[in-house]
């Protein structure tokens, strides 16, 4: 009779003080107040005395932080430790409380969930809890749906503001530089030469039957870098400026929307939300006539 036997993961079941663990603290403090500042240097002292009482402990470092921060881009320390546990080096992070990984609550789950994808584990001695213990899911579960009502409350009052601006066409979103453009000295769009008459020139082809790989060509042959700066013009970067409205002086806001709160990423609006289109808002640099043949008559271009 066919026999199957379950083998188990190995894993270490001893406690964490027992084990031989790399680990480092993490302290931070929100303001530059004295008395803050002397109790960021009463936790180093004690993690540091705490570390190295324990024989099976190695001292990976103390990393903390006396500026103020609302996320970690503007904690230098944190990202330090972050680059650390990356490149393997840390197993074990102990540090004060929760709190303690960020004022900005999507900032600290961001924090953890990375710290738990890559294996380390995170000691929080206010609450006694570790990251990776069962009843802290509870808990961060309870932080996850606060964060994201407080979140999508400030998102609703931003975007109010934001659609209002878009009604009135009084948004400084119409005012975004692109290739051709640029501010004039009341804050509003120009044509900057001679960049527009290098837009004009790629339109001018392009209506004659020119490629995009065409037209690419002859930007790299004439030494014309791309927008950011690039000695080749990608197809999709003379694809995108040969679709863009600004070119004959109109602009269409919210093209595109943060759909996920928390990944903050950007996604093309494809009707899900209103757009707003501003005709004549600055000058044009090729005719709507010229813009609206290529673009009417565009298909797939190899």
């Amino acid at each position: 009779m066919r026999k199957v036997t379950e083998i188990l993961p190995a894993q270490d079941h001893r406690p964490m003080e027992l084990r031989h663990l790399r680990v480092a603290a993490y302290c931070r403090v929100s303001t530059e107040l004295e008395e803050q500042t002397s109790s960021i240097e009463l936790q180093e002292r004690h993690y540091s005395q705490l570390i190295s009482a324990n024989p099976n402990w190695e001292s990976a470092g103390i990393f903390a932080e006396r500026a103020t921060g609302l996320n970690t881009k503007e904690r230098p320390e944190f990202r330090r430790m972050i680059a650390q546990c990356r490149k393997k080096r840390i197993d074990l992070i102990l540090t004060k409380s929760i709190s303690r990984f960020g004022r900005n609550t999507l900032d600290m789950l961001r924090s953890l969930r990375d710290l738990r994808g890559l294996g380390v584990e995170v000691y929080f001695e206010q609450e006694d809890m570790w990251l990776n213990e069962q009843r802290i899911q509870i808990l961060l579960t309870a932080y996850c749906a606060l964060a994201q009502a407080e979140s999508e409350d400030m998102s609703r009052n931003i975007k109010w503001g934001i659609k209002r601006g878009f009604e009135k066409g009084t948004s400084g979103y119409a005012e975004f530089v692109c290739f051709g453009y640029k501010r004039g000295d009341d804050g509003r769009l120009v044509i900057d030469e001679p960049d527009a008459e290098i837009v004009r020139k790629v339109f001018e082809m392009r209506a004659a039957g020119s490629s995009l790989g065409a037209i690419s060509k002859w930007l790299h042959e004439s030494k014309i870098p791309s927008p950011t700066g690039k000695p080749h013009w990608s197809r999709e970067t003379i694809s995108k400026l040969l679709r863009n409205e600004k070119y004959v002086g109109d602009v269409l806001l919210q093209k595109t929307f943060i759909a996920d709160l928390f990944s903050g990423k950007q996604v093309k609006n494809q009707g899900e939300l209103e757009r707003f289109l501003i005709q004549e808002h600055h000058p044009a640099i090729v005719s709507r006539e010229l813009f609206e043949t290529i673009n009417q008559a565009r298909e797939i271009d190899p």
